[in-house]
């Protein structure tokens, strides 16, 4: 959410920036409802201090012994249109609020301007893709092949986009959630949580996921929404708080699962497991002085980055378009992971500075040690990583012409020393 005042002083430059997420002219009614809720605010108030200044003529009159009965019903008429006014000033900000927490955040200056996937600007690149003597398989005949990986049988408990796991890729996923855990908190410094994964509405509002997506959601008949991302726990954390400026940057890190309906999604990658209804993922989160939350974007960053260069795997880093990001971010890098399987990068993780964009949301701010009063926050979130996609990526990466899948040695302690996964 954005600041009003600054909308109110900035209209062009709101609507150039909602222009560049593809929204243009959705600044308009913004800007029309804000008017015309002051408008209505102000005609209010100043009927209230011509009501007291009445009062006061009431008094005159009833000390100088006139009637004051034309006084009176002054009074009363500006009661009543000041009652009337104030009503319409309360629907008039109620329309406002859930017209702005609809509309994203504007984009900062450097992302690129476009509006998919095909303006995203390639910025590094790490590692060469493996080159093999046979034809790469997908990870999903891999799976299928070691009897390790079972759609079917997922889809006779649960329906479409849910895989059972079993025996050593039951433990490879377990082992790659541990080892990003163990990496991000003793070299990194996040602070490892175990959140609820189920939580209140204000809490899916306090990130963006509501009320904007609530269709891509899960909702159970308590009311309480399945976490689509540990980011929703872990960000609200310092919701309605006021940290001290010397407690940033804060950093938290959890494995948690996450459940997505993915109801925009029909049709894609509906075989194997890149897009599950349930998956398990490292979420990364920083809370961040504003000075400071760019340098704590790239950082975030490396360290995402740094999982795959300890597993081997080649990838590339993308700038996202202005059009691409997701709904809270203001700028974002995605993080492809080479997919042989699929002859094509694919995103394993991405990596957001939302600015305070979801602070204002959550009331989220710190006291500066210099000066009065207090300021928001910065929110940065970013995978670190999805572990399904990171175990589909070793899949790939580490087969062997048998159908075996090697164990990058970065797992190997996580697996008792386990070589090779599959065969005899």
């Amino acid at each position: 959410m954005l600041d009003l005042k600054w909308i109110r002083d900035n209209p062009e430059a709101y609507e150039r920036g909602l222009a560049r997420r593809g929204l243009a002219g959705a600044a308009g009614e913004v800007i029309a409802l804000d008017r015309q809720w002051r408008e209505a605010q102000t005609e209010a108030e100043q009927l209230q201090a011509e009501r007291n200044k009445l009062a006061r003529e009431i008094g005159v009159a009833k000390a100088q012994g006139r009637d004051a009965a034309d006084i009176l019903r002054r009074v009363g008429e500006s009661k009543d249109r000041q009652a009337a006014l104030e009503a319409r000033a309360g629907m008039l900000k109620a329309e406002l609020d859930r017209v702005v927490a609809a509309l994203p955040n504007l984009p900062a200056a450097e992302v690129p301007e476009g509006l998919d996937e095909t303006r995203n600007r390639v910025v590094r690149q790490h590692g060469t893709p493996p080159v093999f003597t046979f034809p790469p398989k997908d990870h999903a005949a891999l799976g299928e092949a070691l009897r390790m990986m079972d759609f079917e049988t997922a889809g006779r408990l649960s329906g479409a986009r849910f895989v059972v796991l079993t025996g050593a890729l039951a433990r490879l996923e377990r082992a790659l959630g541990q080892f990003m855990l163990d990496l991000h908190t003793r070299e990194f410094g996040y602070l490892e949580v175990n959140p609820p994964l189920l939580v209140r509405d204000e809490t899916m509002f306090g990130t963006g996921q509501l009320p904007k997506f609530a269709e891509e959601q899960f909702k159970t008949t308590q009311g309480l929404w399945l976490i689509p991302t540990a980011e929703v726990s872990l960000t609200n954390l310092f919701g309605e708080r006021i940290l001290d400026e010397a407690e940033l940057p804060r950093r938290v890190t959890a494995w948690t699962p996450c459940f997505r309906a993915e109801a925009g999604a029909a049709g894609k990658d509906t075989r194997g497991m890149i897009r599950q209804h349930q998956f398990s993922k490292v979420e990364l989160v920083s809370i961040s002085h504003p000075d400071r939350s760019e340098a704590e974007h790239e950082r975030m960053t490396a360290c995402a980055e740094e999982v795959l260069k300890r597993l081997g795997l080649a990838y590339r880093v993308m700038l996202l378009c202005a059009g691409d990001m997701g709904f809270s971010a203001r700028k974002t890098y995605d993080i492809e992971v080479w997919l042989p399987g699929q002859g094509a990068y694919r995103e394993i993780s991405s990596c957001s500075n939302c600015g305070d964009f979801q602070a204002r949301r959550m009331k989220a701010r710190f006291r500066p040690a210099e000066g009065k009063g207090t300021r928001f926050v910065h929110t940065l979130n970013g995978s670190g990583l999805a572990v399904g996609r990171t175990l589909i990526a070793v899949l790939e990466n580490y087969q062997q012409g048998d159908g075996t899948i090697a164990v990058p040695d970065a797992l190997k302690p996580y697996l008792g020393g386990l070589e090779v996964i599959g065969g005899v």
